[in-house]
């Protein structure tokens, strides 16, 4: 399969400034090919694709005001109408939004190269336009934080820049994914207190990676606001705060995927609760702990890495009543309140609230697997039967507070 292996690295003077060049060029074609095709379907209900902006770009580059395209690699250009192009695919078929334009400050600075706009030779990476010929430029200085796998080229390397004006290179390559084996099935329920609640018992802390830098981020922020506009020391000062944004992501991309991998390797089928994570930021109380939390950055590491390792992972329907159902024999209570943290059902059974959460959606995904399904239709009959997640947003918008 295709994997792609992402490093960072130090440009020198000249590399930076010619990427900076490439950068804001691809991101000027990209504009100037939106609004080519917007213009032609609004005033002439003409359809553009991807030949015709490309035989544009060639006619923008004879132009003297667009002269400067020629002073970059064709590549990552053209790359940009091939990005363009699955933007509107993607409308058409009605999976994302309309395609917005680039802006300079806001937007990802980055730039595709294909095979034939760099050389791999030797684990050096050398880029088009860096020097004439490509065989006197200067490589990379990459610092290699992994080892590629044996024996890889890669097809397309893609070169960024982060806010914090870290520099990165991904290389796509081929890849084959060891299979273990494993017998296991566990089921997850999410929360706040606890970023995650196994059904074997297991309760996994919430590091709160943002509330640990609160103060150092608002501080920088502060700073920040107090900088007058386009000034050299605003921009310093939103380096800063940038940096601990990143420093915040960074740890939080790295406990998520030491997890994620920990419960693939461990189990076969894995069961989770489709939260809807995009409804529940809306909450204002809640919105800065769930934004921590990562639910759906948690879910989408654990879909793609089932996907690599062949494991099974179900999702069951938000809707299902996982906190008031006991899960030793099957009874439902009337009411959960969040602040019961333990409760004893009529069959003399004590439970710890998430533990029992995180044992019936264990049991639900299994009756799931066993009907041949993988996402339990939603039911609109027990809709009052919130996971704790979502009965802590929506005590919180009751106005109750928190304990």
């Amino acid at each position: 399969m295709k994997r792609a292996f992402k490093y960072r690295f130090h440009p020198t003077d000249a590399q930076a400034a010619e990427l900076s060049r490439t950068f804001g060029c691809v991101r000027k074609v990209y504009n100037l090919a939106l609004q080519a095709r917007t213009e032609a379907w609004t005033l002439r209900q003409e359809r553009v694709n991807y030949n015709a902006t490309s035989a544009l770009l060639t006619r923008w580059k004879k132009t003297e005001d667009l002269t400067f395209l020629n002073d970059v690699s064709s590549v990552p250009l053209q790359q940009a109408l091939r990005h363009l192009q699955v933007a509107f695919t993607n409308f058409f078929a009605k999976r994302a939004k309309y395609p917005a334009f680039k802006s300079k400050k806001r937007s990802r600075r980055s730039a595709e190269y294909s095979s034939s706009a760099f050389r791999w030779r030797d684990g050096r990476l050398t880029l088009a336009k860096m020097a004439e010929p490509l065989d006197m430029a200067e490589p990379l200085d990459i610092v290699w934080s992994r080892p590629l796998p044996d024996g890889a080229t890669p097809s397309t390397v893609t070169v960024s820049q982060d806010a914090a004006g870290r520099w990165f290179v991904s290389l796509l390559c081929d890849d084959v994914i060891e299979q273990t084996q494993a017998t296991g099935a566990v089921g997850i329920d999410a929360g706040l207190e606890h970023l995650l609640t196994l059904s074997t018992g297991e309760k996994i802390t919430n590091p709160r990676h943002e509330r640990a830098d609160r103060e150092r981020l608002a501080k920088a922020q502060r700073n920040l606001a107090k900088k007058a506009k386009d000034s050299k020391n605003r921009e310093k000062a939103r380096l800063k705060v940038a940096r601990v944004h990143a420093r915040i992501t960074d740890r939080r991309h790295d406990h998520l995927h030491k997890l994620t991998t920990r419960l693939v390797r461990e189990n076969q089928t894995i069961v989770i609760e489709d939260l809807t994570v995009r409804t529940m930021v809306t909450n204002h109380s809640l919105a800065r702990a769930i934004s921590d939390a990562a639910w759906r950055q948690f879910r989408t590491l654990l879909e793609y890495k089932a996907g690599w390792h062949g494991r099974n992972l179900v999702v069951v329907d938000r809707w299902f009543p996982s906190s008031k159902l006991c899960s030793a024999c099957g009874a439902r209570t009337e009411r959960m309140p969040l602040n019961v943290r333990s409760w004893t059902c009529r069959c003399g059974t004590t439970h710890d609230r998430d533990v029992n959460a995180a044992r019936n959606i264990l049991a639900e995904g299994l009756s799931v697997t066993a009907c041949g399904g993988g996402v339990r239709p939603q039911r609109a009959n027990v809709r009052t039967g919130l996971s704790p997640a979502k009965q802590e947003t929506q005590r919180a918008t009751a106005g109750i507070p928190r304990r």
